[in-house]
């Protein structure tokens, strides 16, 4: 019997010959595990999918984001699976992977209960430990109707094939239609299936950490006009002890929810009579604000920015001319009717900047202008997505707006990430990577050409920062492109900070322009910058970042005193005067409390600093000098004690 003829492939960059009919798994000599899929001419495929001549066949890893993926959606269909053998009358919806885990959504009778996730996780074990086949097959519209007669959400996507939305298109993906059979090792019989575009893993066995976190109500496909579905969130790994670390990190979390340290540290709160997404900042509160605020405009100041103020509503003209009641109208609050007239609340500040800029003729002289402020804004998010501080309705953004030429463009924004990445070091913020986010020719105004000038403009810029650029394909405004600062917190989440956008469309659309060198009208360049991004979401993500220590110079009370005695309490608030003359603030605790529990308050509260005193302190000048770790120094001097604590809020030590 002839051999099978030889087809030749590149593997590692390398040409190689094998049979034909040989599958990428086979040709990368995978083991299911570690390599759990292959990208075949740069498109994720199944191990089992055989390659052609020519084909350019890579590895997909399981500790790759793409073999993560992979894995948590193959997790999924297991997760569907045991939830329709234990709930026969369950329905299915979607079942996408998403960061860190993956969901399915299920119509079923009643909300899924904690002892119900329990018994769907055990069968769950089950079938990853049977060892089931993940075998994909091709089948038409029409095939795929009868096939699925009894799911009519899976009916409804086959509807939207071709078009879908990007959580649906993992369902369905292109214009071909598959199914996932998940199939019996041993005899080959049919498990489950599931209308799904791929690639899996080969089998169950591939899945070796997963774990069911919670349940929760959601609308099918995002839309409250349509059914309420029974969503449940998991999480899977490509090691147990990635998993380990992973809920290690969520139980850290939990401890520093911004939400909960808020409420215990007297710094905000949502009072329902405001409304959802509406926050209140309390004294202590007020002063982080504050200290955050005042450093920030100094900054500014030193950095020649000039500062405007604008209202917060406008008539609807305005919105107009800039596009967003076009591209943006699902995000703005509704109109309200006055004297004739619409009126918005303003979800963004820039068209009322482009306002100030041709509230009178400009030169070139006069460039970059640079005009700042403290606008508070506000957006109709869905009640869904409303989080703490972190998703809010009203907001204050530290809004820039920099106008300048072509010529100075490149410049400005090389200064500009500078200035950036520098004011977020100084929040205690330092391990960056930058996203830049193109265009989505659907969602966008202007030509070609302006894009493609404004996107390079930025990509030089984040080039000249030396850090890591990923790529956000589609992710812009419908203005200009973007680049946004991700940072990392202290326990490795990532948090979209500070972003700047080049738009070289809103200036024609508000006819801005200046006087030349050589006398002609031109439009100027439009930086739009927001450093915070929003105050509120920048406030929540330092309480997580600190877990609510905050580090001196932004700590709302930055020492207290304690007496050992009532006697004590003078000699302390003399002491309290001296720092208060310093800017330093400070309260001493003059409650009935025993010392012990006003160090224990103190501790609670995060306090940097306290100050002890007893008979012998008072006697020699000196202070029990105590740190919020609970370090302590006995006997210092008063007037070394009140130095190490301003020098500590001046340097902003991260103490």
């Amino acid at each position: 019997m002839s051999a099978a003829p030889e087809i030749r492939v590149t593997l590692a960059g390398a040409e190689r010959a094998v049979a034909q009919g040989t599958t990428a798994g086979e040709a990368l000599e995978a083991d299911g595990r570690t390599v759990v899929a292959a990208r075949v001419n740069g498109e994720p495929r199944d191990l089992a999918t055989a390659v052609a001549d020519g084909d350019v066949v890579e590895p997909v890893t399981a500790a790759s984001e793409e073999g993560r993926a992979i894995l948590r959606h193959s997790t999924a269909h297991v997760m569907a699976q045991a939830v329709q053998e234990l709930f026969p009358g369950a329905r299915l919806g979607i079942g996408p992977p998403v960061e860190n885990g993956f969901y399915y959504d299920f119509d079923v009778e009643s909300p899924f209960t904690p002892d119900d996730l329990k018994r769907v996780e055990k069968r769950m074990r089950e079938i990853v430990k049977q060892g089931q086949l993940f075998a994909r097959r091709a089948v038409s519209d029409e095939a795929a109707r009868e096939e699925l007669a009894a799911e009519p959400y899976k009916l409804e996507l086959i509807g939207l094939k071709g078009g879908a939305a990007d959580e649906e298109s993992v369902e369905v993906g292109g214009d071909q239609l598959t199914i996932y059979d998940n199939l019996d090792p041993k005899t080959g019989a049919l498990c489950w299936k599931d209308l799904c575009r791929g690639p899996h893993v080969p089998t169950t066995r591939a899945i070796p950490a997963f774990k069911l976190m919670r349940s929760g109500g959601a609308y099918w496909r995002g839309s409250e006009k349509n059914p309420q579905l029974q969503r449940i969130y998991g999480t899977a790994w490509e090691s147990r002890e990635k998993q380990d670390d992973y809920l290690r990190m969520l139980e850290e979390a939990e401890k520093r929810d911004h939400r909960k340290l808020g409420a215990e540290l007297d710094l905000f709160s949502f009072p329902t009579e405001l409304g959802s997404g509406l926050a209140v900042f309390h004294p202590k509160g007020g002063v982080v604000r504050r200290v955050m605020e005042d450093y920030s405009r100094r900054r500014h100041e030193e950095a020649g920015y000039s500062f405007v103020n604008t209202p917060h509503i406008t008539k609807e003209h305005l919105y107009q001319t800039s596009g967003h009641l076009d591209w943006y109208a699902d995000g703005m609050f509704p109109p309200m009717e006055l004297e004739g007239a619409r009126y918005y609340l303003k979800p963004m500040n820039c068209p009322m900047h482009n306002l100030v800029f041709r509230s009178r003729g400009r030169s070139y002289r006069e460039l970059p202008l640079r005009l700042f402020e403290f606008g508070t804004v506000y957006r109709y998010e869905k009640s869904g997505v409303v989080h703490g501080l972190t998703r809010v309705r009203g907001m204050t953004q530290d809004d820039a707006h920099i106008y300048c030429t072509r010529d100075q463009m490149q410049d400005e924004l090389k200064s500009l990430l500078r200035f950036v990445l520098g004011l977020l070091r100084d929040y205690g913020l330092d391990d960056f990577y930058l996203e830049l986010s193109t265009r989505d020719p659907e969602k966008s105004i202007g030509t070609d050409e302006v894009w493609a000038e404004a996107t390079e403009a930025l990509r030089a810029a984040a080039g000249a920062e030396s850090l890591d650029l990923v790529l956000d394909e589609g992710g812009a405004a419908f203005y200009g492109p973007k680049i946004s600062v991700q940072a990392k917190d202290a326990i490795g989440r990532t948090w979209q900070m500070s972003t700047i956008q080049v738009d070289l469309n809103l200036p024609e659309r508000f006819e801005l322009e200046f006087q030349g060198a050589d006398g002609s009208r031109q439009r100027p360049v439009m930086i739009h910058r927001a450093l915070f991004g929003s105050i509120e979401r920048f406030f929540g993500v330092l309480v997580e970042h600190y877990a609510g220590a905050f580090p001196p110079w932004l700590a709302p009370v930055q020492v207290t005193g304690i007496p050992i005695s009532d006697t004590h309490a003078p000699y302390l608030a003399e002491i309290a005067e001296r720092l208060r003359a310093k800017g330093i603030r400070v309260e001493v605790d003059g409650s009935a409390d025993r010392m012990q529990k006003k160090i224990r308050n103190a501790q609670k509260s995060k306090v940097p600093f306290m100050l002890l005193a007893g008979d012998d302190d008072v006697a020699k000048g000196a202070v029990s000098f105590r740190y919020r770790d609970g370090e302590q120094k006995n006997g210092v001097p008063v007037e070394e004690a009140i130095a190490e604590i301003v020098d500590a809020v001046e340097r902003r030590a991260q103490v």
